[in-house]
């Protein structure tokens, strides 16, 4: 199975110029043999939407955009970044999985950042779940940047029998990695979130990180791919675009969990019941 990670960096705010970016990438990704094509996100907005946020949001049901999309997605499974309008009225920072014509999944970001140079809860409603689907790419999960950085998202998906996690981003580049040049301190926090988490799923981490610069942030880049052993398969370049081809091999994930029995031997009731005593001191 070939993967595509497309570390680009969209126009704030133009979603029709984005959209135009995502079609000439699709075309690249599938004269590569691609089968499925990874954005990141906010792919198709831009990051700092601020005010721009309900001008660019969109109900992938009715959209002519998220129409176009799926028609291509007739000859690859895309992954793309955008703002959700929902029913209820609210904007949600979201991801969709689309596959043969079809909307597979729509992931809502459920932990939003609202510190420092980071305001999304000012502009988005929080998402309330982790749920896993069937995909070219067996039973999937999405994560959207900072639900990376939880424990307990990765550890919802790997009770739902996840074999591949698809993370998209648009994480800044922030410290220096010493060492490692062209690095940014943040970006090893990434890398050493995913390869933990593809060990202890034994699953595939498909990591998408955006890049460029935007109202005066610069993107780290550093997309990447982590094998179920936890082995680091592949990275795309620190801050600057880059697109990269990533063949995996699904039977990794069965050789894995022969060797390390974590999700054989998982007690998703013991830890349901634990966090219910905990939320019910809580209450008290």
């Amino acid at each position: 199975m070939r993967i595509a990670l497309a570390q680009m960096s969209p126009v704030l705010g133009d979603v029709n110029r984005n959209l135009k970016l995502h079609k000439t990438l699709i075309d690249q990704a599938v004269r590569k043999r691609a089968e499925v094509i990874v954005f990141p996100e906010l792919s198709l907005t831009g990051y700092k939407l601020r005010d721009l946020t309900g001008e660019t949001a969109l109900a992938p049901g009715t959209s002519p955009v998220f129409g176009e999309l799926l028609k291509l997605s007739r000859r690859i499974a895309i992954v793309v970044g955008f703002v959700e309008a929902s029913e209820a009225g609210h904007h949600h920072n979201a991801a969709a999985f689309l596959s043969g014509g079809r909307t597979l999944h729509v992931h809502r970001k459920v932990f939003l950042p609202n510190f420092g140079m980071f305001e999304e809860a000012r502009f988005f409603a929080p998402g309330r779940d982790f749920e896993t689907f069937d995909s070219p790419l067996g039973r999937t999960g999405l994560m959207i940047c900072r639900d990376l950085l939880h424990l307990s998202a990765g550890y919802a998906l790997q009770a739902g029998g996840v074999e591949t996690v698809i993370v998209i981003s648009a994480a800044p580049g922030r410290g220096s990695a010493g060492r490692s040049a062209g690095a940014f301190a943040t970006s090893r926090m990434w890398e050493r979130m995913g390869e933990t988490l593809s060990f202890f799923t034994s699953s595939f981490v498909v990591y998408c990180n955006r890049a460029g610069f935007e109202d005066g942030a610069a993107f780290a880049g550093g997309s990447f791919v982590c094998a179920p052993s936890g082995r680091l398969l592949a990275k795309a370049a620190y801050a600057e675009r880059d697109f990269i081809l990533v063949d995996i091999d699904r039977s990794e994930v069965v050789r894995a969990r022969k060797t390390w029995p974590w999700t054989r031997d998982d007690k998703p009731e013991v830890m349901l019941h634990a966090l219910q005593r905990i939320l019910s001191r809580h209450e008290d």
